[in-house]
């Protein structure tokens, strides 16, 4: 198995204008087969990101798991291409950031038009002080590559390809699944199993739950082409383009050469006639005004903003498209399923672990169903003003582009996808409000340079106590860090304020602050975050 995935590590790693050329993952027969394997601590279904973060994570914190998958190849079609600074943040923590950020097309400019004029443009990123850039476009099946090569070195993890969950059974004190494969059925007991099978989870139907939420009847085309051009590497978005009249478009930059282009196609558009290629490269040669170009992959799609209405089913968790389904404009379903790992991760390792008792996914179940909650309110707005109905509503959205063309301050109620960004979430903690508001408890700690290399990598696996312009306490159960000061950690953490306690959960997400830090209260602050007295 790893002999032939290093043929394909290969090809990632030599450089940018290779092609990538997916193999095959080779299947062996699991042991399940033949007699009973002992009880695992998880099981993860589904070798997509989100399935291979999860074991990744996992692993991070001690934790063994099975990967099940019932395919035995990447995904096809880029899919997903845009990965968020926080996600690439993540995949430092998977051990994958460099390999990530080095091929793929890094952005942090978009431009939005209506018809061929501008209105304006953005950056996401102007300020500095940070380790990674807003945005990276790299192919899901680059990602899916470089985080499987990382999944198979790691001996916490046992890979399985073309073993097919077919049913699911909590037991109470633990989950039993039935797995199909070539050689035949086997089960396997867990802990606890992890749902990252998409947005057509068979766990999630085995379970016979379904999503609540809002359809769009709108259909869009996705068409990735390659082809030479010397397109920024920007977001490019228009309403109303002359090359595809009365409706929307977006241009992504990708890798390789390749460019991914977003077409509304209307409500009433036939799907299979749409997916022609004729069809496809007609439209496509109104895009880029040529046809020097070759079609690598299309899909007609219709969307849903919808959710799972808990994500935790006693010992079957659900992450990623297995929990909520966004409409792709804002980058919100991969990062939004790397951020369900990052919660999950440490906190199902310590259930697992006995270190914390279950109800502490009782809090993965709460702060992640109020983040999907946020990205289906954003990508909802987003599909309303992309698409409103004739009438009125039209006429509202058109005077509104007009209006941004000449004022700054109607600008930024003309969405074209607000893009994802970490969700703060409402945590009932110790908090000092006269401490910078970007710091504040429930949000992602900030990135700042110090001397050995950046913040965002100092925290993470373990509660940090960051001492801001002081050393801060010692404490069992926390490891206590004193920063370096300058600028960026002055405006990040201090403010006017001359010192400050930070407390930092595994996940890098801010627990508490203080100002002046008692020790009973960060005690507490620590149970809190544990799910129990300390």
């Amino acid at each position: 198995m790893r002999s032939l995935f290093a043929c394909r590590a290969a090809v990632i790693a030599a450089g940018k204008k290779l092609k990538f050329k997916p193999p095959k993952f080779p299947y062996r027969k699991p042991p399940g087969l033949g007699e009973r394997e002992g009880r695992k601590k998880a099981i993860v279904v589904g070798a997509g990101p989100i399935g291979l973060s999860m074991s990744i994570e996992l692993a991070n914190h001690g934790v063994s798991s099975v990967l099940v998958d019932d395919n035995d190849i990447v995904s096809v079609g880029s899919r997903a291409i845009c990965w968020s600074k926080r996600s690439l943040e993540l995949f430092d923590r998977f051990g994958i950031g460099d390999r990530a950020v080095d091929k793929g097309v890094t952005w942090s400019v978009g431009r939005t038009y209506h018809r061929d004029k501008e209105l304006f443009s953005f950056d996401l990123l102007p300020e500095a002080g940070h380790k990674r850039p807003a945005f990276i476009n790299l192919q899901q099946y680059y990602v899916e590559a470089i985080l499987a090569e990382r999944a198979m070195a790691r001996p916490e993890i046992d890979l399985r390809f073309r073993n097919k969950i077919v049913d699911v059974q909590n037991c109470g004190d633990s989950v039993k699944a039935k797995i199909r494969t070539p050689d035949g059925d086997y089960w396997l007991e867990s802990d606890y199993l992890v749902a990252c099978d998409g947005v057509r989870s068979t766990v999630r139907s085995l379970l016979g739950l379904d999503f609540s939420g809002e359809k769009f009847e709108e259909r869009f085309l996705i068409a990735d082409i390659e082809m030479k051009a010397d397109f920024p590497s920007e977001r490019r978005f228009w309403f109303e383009p002359s090359f595809h009249a009365g409706q929307s478009a977006l241009l992504h930059k990708q890798p390789d050469d390749i460019y991914r282009i977003d077409l509304q196609l209307g409500p009433d558009a036939d799907q299979e006639e749409e997916r022609q290629p004729g069809k496809v490269i007609e439209r496509i040669e109104k895009v880029v005004g040529h046809s020097k170009f070759r079609l690598e992959w299309v899909s007609v799609y219709t969307f849903q903003c919808r959710r799972l209405e808990n994500f935790v089913h006693d010992r079957v968790i659900f992450a990623g498209d297995s929990a909520h389904v966004v409409s792709p404009f804002g980058a919100r379903g991969g990062n939004g399923g790397l951020q369900d790992v990052d919660n999950l991760g440490w906190k199902l390792a310590a259930v697992i672990d006995g270190r914390s008792p279950a109800s502490l996914l009782d809090s993965y179940d709460a702060e992640r169903t109020y983040a999907a909650d946020e990205n289906i309110l954003h990508s909802t707005r987003t599909t309303n003003f992309m698409t409103p109905p004739s009438g009125y509503k039209r006429l509202a959205r058109n005077a509104l582009l007009h209006l941004a063309a000449i004022s700054s301050r109607a600008r930024p109620w003309v969405n074209s996808g607000r893009l994802s960004v970490p969700c703060v979430y409402l945590l009932d903690s110790a908090d000092d409000p006269d401490l910078p508001a970007v710091t504040r408890p429930g949000s992602v700690a900030m990135d700042a340079p110090q001397e050995s290399g950046w913040l965002i990598d100092m925290l993470g696996s373990v509660p940090i106590l960051l001492g801001v312009g002081c050393d801060p306490p010692e404490i069992i159960g926390a490891k206590s860090v004193r920063l370096k000061m300058n600028e960026f950690v002055r405006e990040r953490y201090l403010g006017s304020q001359r010192s400050a306690v930070y407390l930092v959960r595994p996940d890098q997400v801010v627990q508490a602050r203080w100002k002046i830090a008692e020790f009973s209260e960060i005690k507490k602050s620590l149970g809190a975050m544990w799910g129990r007295e300390i």
